[in-house]
């Protein structure tokens, strides 16, 4: 989260909110699409066994087409893939990365 926080933050524009969002996003009220698209992305990141035909289908009845879920499951997997190869080379976040309010 902290490499895309900046992103997080101009989309948001809500300090209290970002932070919410970081401490546990599902405190935060979000529209439909996006609490299944964040579910989803939880749970193909945390349980990719145990996904479903039927997570697929909850998307689609939150509005998304196929096309959208493919890419965002292609996504989901890329950041998924580069997290793991950083995590296993023990690479830290540049400095500029990590957002700090201003004291």
């Amino acid at each position: 989260m902290e490499s895309h926080e900046a992103d997080l933050r101009a989309e948001i524009q809500d300090d209290a909110k970002v932070q919410a969002i970081q401490d546990d996003y599902r405190q935060v009220e979000f529209d439909a699409p996006t609490r299944g698209l964040l579910d989803y992305a939880v749970k193909l990141t945390l349980g990719p066994k145990q996904m479903r035909a039927s997570d697929v289908e909850a998307l689609r009845e939150v509005g998304f087409a196929d096309q959208d879920i493919l890419e965002a499951v292609q996504l989901i997997g890329y950041f998924n893939y580069i997290n793991r190869v950083l995590d296993g080379l023990g690479t830290e976040p540049e400095p500029n990365m990590r957002y700090r309010l201003a004291d």
